[in-house]
């Protein structure tokens, strides 16, 4: 069973691991692009609104899927009361619980709650309101339910490691 959740969580971690490094590739798009909306508005008195919404786009894509990567380098923000001052066994215990009672209810009902509405953008294939707009706010919408997704594997990765670090006593990282 240990080396069942250890080849579990490895496996888990490796779509965080993969997801993480490649959208921070598009914070850097998101900076460039902000600075030629910026040089193009100021300094050529020149602009496009598909490039002004790009900048959400990738903000929003950056956000939402890079979210299961913050999580699994433990970089989100936690209210640290006690977890600082609880040994291997007291925050495996904490993170087990606060998987299990928070965040995979979170995310079901972030499933459920955008299933129609990322439903029918996909039926409209919704676009900018915005004349000149970009067309793919459908595929903006599909990020909810696709973090949510992202998030509960990475849950399931800190469920094996808080078992491991509970069950095997040990250290779950080995």
């Amino acid at each position: 069973m240990i080396d069942t959740l250890r080849k579990a969580r490895r496996g888990l971690d490796t779509i965080s691991a993969w997801t993480g490094p490649a959208i921070a590739w598009l914070t850097l798009a998101m900076v460039l692009v902000t600075f030629l909306v910026v040089v193009l508005r100021y300094g050529f008195d020149l602009g496009w609104i598909a490039m002004q919404e790009s900048v959400t786009y990738l903000h929003a894509t950056v956000f939402m899927l890079g979210a299961a990567y913050t999580l699994q380098h433990d970089a989100h923000v936690r209210v640290d009361i006690f977890y600082r001052r609880f040994g291997p066994r007291g925050r495996a215990w904490v993170d087990l619980l606060g998987t299990v009672l928070f965040l995979f209810p979170l995310c079901a009902f972030l499933i459920w709650s955008s299933w129609d509405y990322v439903r029918v953008a996909w039926l409209l294939h919704e676009g900018s309101r915005e004349a000149g707009g970009l067309p793919g706010v459908y595929l903006l919408k599909t990020l909810i339910p696709l973090m949510s997704l992202l998030l509960i594997l990475q849950g399931l990765s800190i469920l094996a490691k808080s078992l491991l670090t509970l069950v095997a006593a040990g250290d779950a990282e080995t």
